[in-house]
């Protein structure tokens, strides 16, 4: 039987509570027990993503996310769409730099179904994978591609601002969506090779929040994962370590069929899970997080050059984070007009710090963000957050009280990781240059992730 042990409540954990407990097998799970509606979220993460990739095979990681949707030992097809959804759930899966998750969300009294559902792909997907389904999918990864990079404005942005954030051979050099090329050089036995090596129970975190009886889900949980098989096969990442200054400034000038002219940067910024990523989210929510952010006040409200303007975190735990700027132009406004405002605002915020005011609000802008996140009856994202907790940063409870750490960061602190980070030679630049249709018929140009998720059963 599982061994395990019972949290109890932590300061800043706004009362919530997560046991932990491992199968024989290496399977870690976690259990939150919460009684507000009849629903529970069953998710589960895998710790492999596209830094697990080796060139000339990305995209396997994407392209297993569609495989695990095309039928398992006992579930044919479409199965696990039609089972989960026949019984009143919803389900999906996503794929990441750093691990690809599964989640469904189901009446209390089918949450035994999802177990099941998720045990038999983890078990026995083997016996369903073969070059029919292997084609399938390729096909639906390769047309997604299409429709969400290639032929969509700005889509080659976070694909060519990741290239050159991190160098050439770097794990985060390539994005989860993968290579046409890849796509189509990837095999069956590739296929195979990869979900022995990952998609094992030692290499996964199950979490099941929500209205349940954790005895008895632990049962099933035992009765439907206990024998699967661990797999030691997995090899660590590659270092994803870089300084922290990129120490010039990157650039590259994308001539698209566009609406607008666009400035995109990309800022290297400290690892999620320190105290530093936390000053430099701050920093980034004052600057360009809403349509209260300096960015947005300047360039939209004030000078009016811009129609958005924003500024985000994409956190990352095996690579340095990237601050992600996003600006698109007003009329026939040039970019480097944009770009003088942005470095005004970045070097007076570098000098000053946030107001008391700006810093207030920024906090209160997380916290209502983890509120969504953890909350009391939001089941399905606090089960996604035990899980990333557990994977990236080996403990589940972290997630609990990740909002007391952003709200003991102190205004100096905001300010230095701006000042360390916000500056010229610390950045990759995409500029999008609009070009007429015409033109682009002429000359023969032709366009080519940020989250990468699983869009609706497998066709």
């Amino acid at each position: 039987m599982p061994m395990g042990h019972t949290a109890t409540a932590q300061a800043g954990s706004g009362g919530l509570t997560a046991t932990e407990h491992r199968l024989a097998n290496g399977l870690r799970v976690v259990l939150s027990e919460d009684h507000l509606t009849p629903v529970a979220a069953v998710c589960l993460w895998y710790d492999v993503g596209s830094r697990h990739e080796v060139k000339g095979r990305t995209g396997l990681a994407h392209l297993f996310e569609h495989l695990m949707f095309q039928g398992s030992g006992q579930v044919k097809g479409n199965g696990h769409f039609e089972l989960v959804q026949g019984a009143g759930g919803s389900l999906n899966g996503t794929t990441s730099f750093e691990r690809t998750n599964y989640f469904e969300t189901m009446p209390t009294h089918q949450v035994e179904l999802a177990l099941w559902l998720e045990a038999d792909r983890m078990g026995s997907l083997l016996a369903a994978l073969d070059e029919e389904s292997m084609e399938n999918q390729r096909d639906v990864v390769k047309n997604e591609r299409r429709q969400r990079y290639d032929n969509v404005p700005y889509g080659t942005a976070f694909e060519k601002l990741t290239a050159l954030s991190y160098p050439e051979g770097h794990p985060y050099h390539h994005t989860p969506i993968g290579s046409m090329a890849d796509l189509d050089a990837a095999t069956l036995e590739d296929a195979r090779a990869f979900f022995r090596t990952y998609y094992a129970p030692n290499n996964a975190v199950l979490s099941v929040v929500g209205d349940i009886d954790p005895e008895q889900t632990l049962a099933w949980i035992e009765k439907y994962f206990g024998s699967i098989p661990s797999h030691d096969g997995k090899q660590p990442p590659r270092e994803g370590t870089l300084p922290e200054i990129i120490g010039e400034q990157l650039r590259e000038v994308v001539h698209e069929e566009v609406p607008a002219r666009a400035l995109m940067a990309a800022y290297r910024l400290p690892h999620d899970g320190t105290r530093a990523c936390d000053a430099a989210d701050l920093a980034l929510t004052v600057l360009g997080g809403g349509e209260s952010s300096r960015l947005h006040n300047r360039l939209v409200r004030r000078d009016r050059t811009a129609v958005a303007a924003g500024f985000g975190l994409l956190r990352l735990a095996g690579a340095p984070s990237l601050g992600w700027l996003d600006v698109k132009t007003s009329g026939g406004v040039e970019v480097e007009t944009i770009e003088t405002a942005v470095d005004e605002e970045l070097a007076r915020f570098a000098a000053e710090g946030p107001t008391p005011e700006e810093m207030e609000r920024a906090q209160a802008q997380l916290e209502r963000e983890w509120l969504d996140r953890l909350g009391t009856g939001t089941v399905a994202g606090r089960a996604d957050e035990l899980c990333r907790y557990a994977v990236l940063f080996g403990d589940p409870q972290l997630a609990l009280t990740a909002v007391g750490r952003v709200l003991d960061v102190t205004a100096e602190e905001v300010r230095a990781a701006a000042a360390a980070a916000l500056r010229p030679d610390n950045r990759a630049v995409l500029v999008y240059e609009p070009i007429e249709p015409a033109d682009e018929a002429v000359e023969g140009e032709d366009g080519t992730e940020g989250t990468d998720a699983h869009e609706g059963a497998a066709k």
